[in-house]
């Protein structure tokens, strides 16, 4: 993994987007360090989505500039296969695994080791897939092997699994998409030790979560945007969970009151 040499994992400056008269963001930075968890709070519409997917590649803004380890990206090159080519890794909320596939599988989806022959070389698959349950995400127990099925797994452990794949293929930065969305609470503490575990390992994260309180415990600096721009950015221990609450709680008293 590349750990050393850059202070920033990503850094986006002045980013503006528009979609046809709506200015969905205006003029927002957002820095995250090679080694630390980003926590991305807003409203439903405040521009959290959009920003991740110009980040990851999928949009396009209309201004500004990128930055991948302190090094300036061009637009024009940048898509979501350049995000990965630059150790950007996504994990959504809809886990993106194959249901009916074992976890060696889902490891390498699109990504298969293959002979010299060019077929596929399973046993280097689950050797590996081996190595990521019991190294990068811990599950030693017996009842999870690289042959169960995603389908027999709980909510918490497939977010593991996405996880320790992103961490497989060496991302210096994980974005997490509400990762702990209809989950019980045994398994949001599942997910939120993952989370903690994207920090030891050296890498960055972007946590987006409507769960003020999983964000609050995780993260090293809370960033809320509001109506497509940043309007705090919040280091750990600055501002308490009930304090963090009210100051959300207000934001969203004065866009109410805010005429069309």
């Amino acid at each position: 993994m590349a750990g050393k040499g850059y202070d920033h994992a990503i850094r986006m400056e002045n980013i503006r987007m528009s979609f046809g008269a709506v200015l969905a963001l205006n003029d927002v930075s957002l820095a995250v360090g090679r080694n630390e968890i980003v926590g991305l709070l807003g409203d439903n519409g405040a521009g959290k989505s959009t920003l991740i997917k110009i980040m990851t590649g999928v949009l396009r803004p209309t201004a500004g500039d990128l930055y991948i380890r302190d090094e300036s990206i061009d637009w024009r090159s940048y898509s979501v296969l350049a995000s990965h080519d630059h150790g950007i890794e996504t994990v959504y909320q809809d886990k993106s695994l194959g249901e009916k596939q074992p976890l060696w599988r889902n490891f390498f989806v699109g990504r298969q080791i293959t002979n010299r022959f060019g077929f596929i070389d399973v046993a280097s698959e689950k050797e590996i897939a081996q190595e990521i349950l019991l190294k990068s995400i811990g599950f030693t127990g017996a009842g999870i092997t690289v042959d169960s099925l995603v389908s027999d797994l709980s909510g918490g452990e497939r977010q593991g699994i996405a996880i320790g794949r992103a961490m497989y293929f060496d991302a210096d930065l994980i974005v997490l998409d509400e990762p702990t969305a209809a989950l019980a609470i045994r398994e949001v503490r599942k997910v939120l030790n993952f989370i903690g575990g994207i920090k030891e390992s050296g890498r960055a994260c972007v946590y987006i979560d409507h769960n003020i309180a999983h964000v609050h415990e995780v993260a090293d600096r809370l960033v809320v945007i509001e109506r497509g721009e940043i309007v705090a950015d919040i280091a750990k221990g600055e501002m308490g969970l009930a304090d963090l609450t009210d100051f959300l709680i207000e934001l969203q008293g004065r866009r109410e009151n805010v005429p069309a």
